[in-house]
């Protein structure tokens, strides 16, 4: 009891909270499934709150300040449709499992291929020509997908055997494949923005238009670094000896190789640009343009489609298990007052509102070394939410746009979150990289290739975050429209 009076300084509440993060990071730390640690530390706490908390409160008042807003353990029970139903009605969250179908079955198209081939050959001539050609597929899979694992693995065993063939220097090679393969969480169509546009509950179509100029940006510093690094260290990036001078056929071969996969982007972002769909309905016209696309290709088959099937029911299964998990844990902080302790700590603490969202993103970018982007969207951007709209940002939404500030955030957060795909110990694009390495390439090979995109990520950051008009600009216009 003596060591309880000592802690006196903060009220239950606020013990409370703090112990429901730490008993979550130490389950992952542990190994415990992500899904399963949300569950087992807001079952833990609900039954702390029905059988220690409430029979000893007179007890605990009299050592911690014991707030009225404790968690009421039979509002768990009352709202538990909420942890399962609400998800299924959701109409923006049934884009999810169809914008994964796009993206498996284009990956199946062949269509990835046909461009790696053609472009090969018309950048033969440029110094990191393999380099830029591994980059400009990256960023064309990334407007017409949004499986990150399917495109990294995609680009490793198309370009990285190349690449090392022609005697590229490793972490130069990887860091391209793996740098280029994470545009597709940021450039829309995204799974990342879909899960945004639920737990900020705002409009899909305002992220999507919102997330073009910044990712498309990041794939403009990826291109800049490799030709100024082919320049200054050309060794890195050596010329191939049998390299065919650029004629009018290879030029034409590449664009009909590049017309299938923009033309599904125009069915996809077009629709949406232009009115003719929602997000939601244009996720569909998605789906059935890259099955078409495998179709044309001679790629399509019952084993074809029941293996992408499988995988989509597999990503989905997934995402949606950490969703009702997420709602449930976020639930159990609500009552006992977490987001109100979490605003008034932030705010508290800084006067300047851009000082606010630049400590938020500060935060992201450390919790991307530890956690996934699912989880960090689906714990953190809820609790962040009252933050940003309590703030007075002078976001100019052009008279259209309708909260241009949480749709500034939601995509500041996501170009923050392009780095926890290349930060070790947990980013994903490594690992799914060194699955497909050849023999000789290592895991430190691949850690120092990331250094320079991280970097350029950080920059590209700091380009949206001093200009917010590439995120409201265009869909300002697009509502105009």
């Amino acid at each position: 009891m003596q060591i309880l009076s000592l802690l006196s300084f903060l009220s239950l509440n606020e013990w409370m909270v703090l112990a429901i993060f730490l008993s979550f990071i130490y389950l992952l730390f542990r190994g415990v499934p992500v899904a399963y640690a949300l569950v087992g530390v807001s079952l833990g706490f609900t039954l702390l709150a029905a059988f220690v908390l409430d029979p000893f409160e007179d007890a605990i008042n009299q050592y911690i300040a014991y707030d009225d807003t404790r968690l009421d353990y039979k509002r768990i029970s009352a709202n538990a449709g909420r942890f399962f139903g609400g998800l299924i009605n959701n109409p923006v969250l049934v884009a999810l499992p169809m914008f994964i179908f796009m993206g498996l079955m284009l990956d199946q198209s062949g269509v990835a291929q046909r461009m790696m081939r053609s472009m090969q050959v018309l950048f033969g001539a440029l110094r990191g020509g393999l380099a830029l050609s591994v980059m400009l597929i990256g960023i064309i899979l990334a407007a017409s997908t949004g499986v990150i694992g399917a495109s990294v693995v995609l680009l490793g065993v198309m370009g990285l055997p190349t690449m090392m063939a022609q005697n590229y220097s490793k972490p130069v090679a990887t860091g391209t494949i793996a740098a280029s393969g994470t545009l597709g969480i940021l450039i829309p169509p995204s799974i990342m923005l879909v899960i945004m546009s639920d737990q900020l509950a705002i409009s899909l179509g305002d992220l999507f238009m919102g997330a073009l100029f910044p990712g498309l940006l990041l794939g403009f510093l990826y291109i800049a670094f490799i030709v100024v690094f082919g320049l200054i260290r050309p060794s890195a990036m050596p010329l191939p000896a049998d390299r065919e001078p650029v004629t009018i056929k290879i030029v034409l071969d590449v664009m009909l190789s590049v017309l299938p996969p923009f033309g599904l982007i125009m069915l996809v972002l077009g629709s949406i640009f232009f009115g003719f769909a929602t997000p939601t309905e244009a996720s569909g016209l998605g789906a059935l343009g890259a099955t078409l696309l495998a179709l044309a290709s001679g790629r399509l088959n019952l084993t074809v489609f029941k293996d992408v099937m499988r995988q989509t029911l597999n990503t989905s299964g997934f995402i949606f298990a950490i969703f009702v998990a997420a709602n449930f844990f976020a639930l159990v902080m609500r009552r006992y007052g977490g987001d109100d302790i979490i605003k008034d700590m932030v705010l508290g603490s800084f006067q300047d509102p851009n000082h606010v969202v630049l400590f938020i993103l500060f935060i992201v970018f450390l919790l991307g070394f530890l956690l996934d982007w699912i989880e960090i969207t689906l714990i953190i951007m809820p609790l962040m939410l009252p933050i940003i709209q309590g703030l007075e940002l002078a976001i100019d939404g052009y008279g259209v746009l309708g909260d241009p500030s949480v749709v500034w955030f939601a995509i500041l957060v996501a170009v923050t979150l392009q780095t926890s795909f290349l930060t070790p110990p947990v980013g994903f694009a490594l690992f799914y990289l060194k699955g497909v390495c050849p023999p000789g390439v290592t895991i430190g090979h691949i850690y120092r290739g990331i250094i320079p995109f991280v970097l350029l990520q950080l920059l590209g950051l700091f380009i949206v975050f001093e200009f917010p008009q590439l995120v409201t600009w265009l869909p300002a216009v697009a509502y105009a429209n």
